[in-house]
């Protein structure tokens, strides 16, 4: 039988200190080992903090204002109207002062594509511009409406000095939904009983599985005809004698750019490059939409992980405060 150890024939017994021999070579690559693994944390470990150093040196040299010379700024609103959506009025603001105090701005462009949303932030957009406006006089701010600029949308709009669009844009929708869907008759054709228990007569109001009676049914159209009116006085105060007198006007009706300039909902046509080029006389046009940095999407999701690893779940059967 072979010697797993190769010792030479006739060699009789083995050495007394083979043993000790090879528990110190296993001992010594073992070591070795630990050596490559110690280097190779060390070198990961290095590697990562130059990779953070070069995030922040880019993030605060961002910070930094760079010259542009005289140029037109632009702030984009694009997408549903949201608070942390696509459009969220606190980001749109941060870009409407960026472009206010940016050196050699000659006008702000708000060019608009939105189908509208939340009441609530298109007014704070719609504020946030008045009040530039107002700090900056001698800067003019003009919004360009690109395919659509439809309720939420158009109500931040009427905040600019000028509104211009396309011919084929599409214009309007003064007005304020709430919808929903109702399941009773469907759960009643199914045997399904509904169990909603309630601290406060119409706490419920509006449960898509419940009967809609009359109280909440009038209660809901008196707020929306309330919010209703404060978009009315907004577009009023935004064009002021340049409205038409459409009867349809507020109906929550929209029309394309060319009928909507008869309305006067629109005062010229025409593209961000040519309200840069021609009005404000800057054809250069620098972007100044806030963009999110990697760091804050960074902190914001160590923010979501830290609030959803401490966070109670709901009990079934016990009351929310929502």
């Amino acid at each position: 039988m072979t010697d797993p150890l190769n010792l030479p024939p006739g060699s009789g017994t083995r050495p007394v200190n083979l043993e000790n021999d090879l528990l110190k070579e296993f001992l010594w690559e073992n070591l070795k080992e630990k050596k490559r693994a110690r280097r190779w944390n060390i070198a990961f470990k290095i590697f990562i903090g130059a990779y953070l150093l070069f995030i922040l040196f880019a993030y605060f040299d961002a910070d930094v204002p760079t010259s542009n010379g005289e140029h037109t700024a632009l702030v984009e609103i694009d997408g549903v109207i949201a608070a942390n959506g696509d459009v969220d009025a606190d980001d749109v603001a941060a870009g409407l002062r960026a472009a206010f105090k940016a050196d050699g701005v000659k006008g702000v462009i708000v060019r608009i594509n939105s189908p509208g949303g939340s009441p609530v932030q298109a007014g704070s957009i719609n504020s946030e511009i008045r009040r530039l406006r107002e700090e900056h006089p001698d800067i003019p701010l003009h919004a360009v409406i690109t395919d659509i600029c439809a309720s939420g949308g158009y109500y931040i709009a009427v905040a600019a000095e000028k509104i211009y669009a396309d011919k084929a844009s599409i214009v309007g929708s003064i007005g304020v939904l709430m919808d929903g869907f109702g399941f009773v008759d469907a759960m009643k054709k199914l045997g399904v009983e509904r169990r909603l228990m309630t601290a406060g007569e119409y706490k419920g109001l509006l449960d898509p599985f419940s009967p809609l009676d009359d109280k909440s049914r009038e209660h809901t159209g008196e707020i929306l005809d309330e919010v209703h009116q404060q978009f009315i006085d907004i577009v009023k105060q935004g064009r002021s004698d340049r409205l038409g007198n459409d009867p349809d006007l507020f109906s929550g009706l929209f029309w394309t750019g060319e009928r909507a300039r008869e309305l006067g909902l629109v005062d010229e046509f025409g593209s961000a490059g040519f309200v840069a080029r021609s009005v404000f006389e800057a054809e250069k046009i620098v972007d100044y939409t806030y963009q999110e940095s990697l760091l804050d999407r960074l902190a914001k999701q160590i923010g979501v992980g830290a609030v959803q690893a401490l966070r109670l779940s709901s009990v079934p059967g016990l009351p929310e405060l929502k």
